[in-house]
């Protein structure tokens, strides 16, 4: 069963997640499997993403979806994981062209150097004319060397937007998706003034140091194969820690007849028309969940007649 752990360190301004996304995870690639497998390189990349998006979504406690993207310039053109605030998941990737075996992050999206990262926050209840915030970061670092991991670029990415220091560890396979974040929490009061740092805040960044220390050796077989009691107590065995009942992240997609209407009225009834004509019926798939939903021409024509609501009977849904 899927698992997102919440820990701090007891008396340091310094808090962690681990999550470990197994059955979740599995059904987001079985569902991908009708319409292609992705190759592996792509469905590593993916399951950290995935596993990204879940902490920094349960970090911030933010009431809605965060949606982390990676737009390239190579044979993966974006990767896409969304996750929201009753732990819901999804990914999914567009790869045009062949992708190098073994294939690495700068090969896989960031070949001539243009390829970023997105972050955008989409509140659940989003007030009239309200936007949803973005923020972007090249995968690239300060002295404009190439990312070769997306924690890396995500650690960056934290430090320019929130100016907390943060350390990521991901790994994912086809069985689990897997990340351990920890991150460095504001310090309040006079030594945050002017810059002032005191003694004590210096011994703050000390600790914080010393646990990203601690954070960076775990390995990639680890944070595969070992339970959470195991890798956290390994870690962290000198440490005190408080944990927190573990939560439980789910697969889910957020498509629905309604939303696919939404798109095809936004099309016309010329262009849905001329659609019906041409293939006798107007089928949409959804990239993250596999479902496939088919519009005939009755479908069509009560969609554009004022007054008309078809309910969810109105399209075909598999």
């Amino acid at each position: 069963m899927s698992e997102l752990h919440k820990f701090i360190f007891e008396g340091l301004p310094v808090r962690g997640m681990l999550v470990r996304l197994t059955d979740s995870w599995r059904e987001v690639l079985t569902r991908r499997q009708e319409a292609g497998a992705f190759p592996p390189e792509v469905r590593q990349l993916l399951g950290e993403m995935a596993a990204a998006a879940m902490l920094m979504q349960a970090n911030i406690k933010f009431n809605g979806s965060l949606i982390l993207q990676v737009l390239g310039d190579g044979p993966v053109k974006l990767a896409v994981a969304e996750a929201n605030s009753e732990l819901g998941f999804r990914a999914t990737a567009k790869v045009v062209g062949e992708v190098p075996e073994g294939a690495r992050l700068e090969a896989l999206l960031n070949v001539h150097g243009q390829g970023r990262c997105a972050i955008t926050l989409d509140p659940k209840d989003r007030l009239p004319g309200q936007q949803p915030y973005q923020g972007v970061v090249p995968l690239h670092g300060d002295q404009r060397e190439p990312l070769q991991q997306l924690s890396q670029v995500l650690e960056h990415y934290m430090l320019q937007s929130e100016q907390l220091d943060t350390r990521l560890v991901l790994a994912a396979n086809d069985e689990i998706a897997a990340g351990l974040l920890i991150q460095r929490l504001p310090v309040e009061g006079e030594g945050n003034l002017g810059g002032r740092r005191n003694e004590d805040e210096i011994g703050l960044s000390e600790a914080f140091n010393r646990i990203a220390h601690l954070s960076a050796t775990l390995t990639r077989e680890e944070l595969l194969t070992l339970d959470a009691d195991t890798v956290l107590r390994r870690l962290f065995w000198e440490e005190t820690v408080r944990r927190f009942e573990p939560l439980a992240p789910r697969f889910s997609c957020s498509c629905s007849p309604e939303r696919v209407r939404d798109m095809l009225s936004s099309l016309g009834r010329d262009e849905a028309d001329s659609i019906i004509a041409e293939r006798g019926e107007i089928e949409v798939g959804c990239d993250f969940c596999g479902r496939h939903y088919r519009f005939d021409a009755v479908d069509v024509g009560e969609l554009f007649t004022p007054g008309a609501h078809p309910g969810d009977e109105g399209a075909t849904r598999h």
